[in-house]
């Protein structure tokens, strides 16, 4: 870890455990409009920020309203579960106190909604150890292009190669390669069949958070 400044974190499948909820607010969310989830559907979003996620439900599904109002139901589906039922992932409180403890600086690249992605840091009592939060919505283009993790290192003040990247999906661990900086793929339920592809494009793969520190 000498070799790092900042660590920086994808929130969903990440940091915390939430990716499971997601599949629900989709059908849920979809059959409203009595539209039946598509194979295709989350191979077809990873990556994209919250807002870009909007624009490809509008305009796929043909829904009838605006993207800001999506997004707001989004939220609203959501909000409850971040506060109450998402929890962390395994060891990441214990990680997040041994950087506090080295003086390593934390960030949050996510492409979630900054609404959820407060809700839960603060609901988990974790908020505070983060010096930048920036969601796929702050910049031009969402995973896996490198502006999230650009702009994230930015606002640490860290060069990209002294930065540390924990991530859950493909697209996202190309995100932290495209930055330039060293990338971490974690073990998540939900993209258990995506454990080969994840290994061969991160530099390390670990199964949690523990095994990462038994490792430093």
């Amino acid at each position: 870890m000498e070799n790092y400044e900042a660590v920086i974190f994808d929130l969903d499948g990440t940091l915390v455990d939430s990716m499971w909820m997601w599949r629900a607010i989709d059908v849920e969310y979809l059959g409203r409009f009595n539209i039946n989830i598509p194979g295709d559907l989350q191979k077809s979003i990873e990556g994209k920020s919250f807002s870009e996620t909007a624009v490809y439900f509008k305009n796929r599904f043909k829904i009838p309203y605006s993207v800001d109002e999506i997004k707001q139901s989004w939220n609203e589906m959501s909000y409850d579960i971040y506060q109450n039922r998402v929890k962390l992932k395994n060891g990441a409180k214990e990680f997040l106190d041994y950087l506090k403890d080295n003086n390593i600086k934390m960030g949050i690249a996510t492409s979630n909604s900054r609404e959820l992605a407060t809700c839960v840091l603060k609901a988990r009592n974790i908020f505070d150890y983060f010096e930048a939060i920036v969601t796929g919505c702050d910049v031009n283009a969402g995973k896996p292009n490198p502006d999230v993790y650009l702009k994230t290192a930015g606002l640490l003040n860290v060069n990209p190669k002294n930065c540390l990247v924990f991530e859950d999906i493909p697209n996202g661990i190309m995100a932290g390669k495209n930055a330039n900086m060293t990338t971490c793929a974690i073990e998540d339920e939900y993209s258990k069949d995506l454990t080969d592809e994840k290994k061969r494009l991160a530099d390390y793969y670990v199964k949690d958070y523990i095994e990462f520190m038994n490792l430093i």
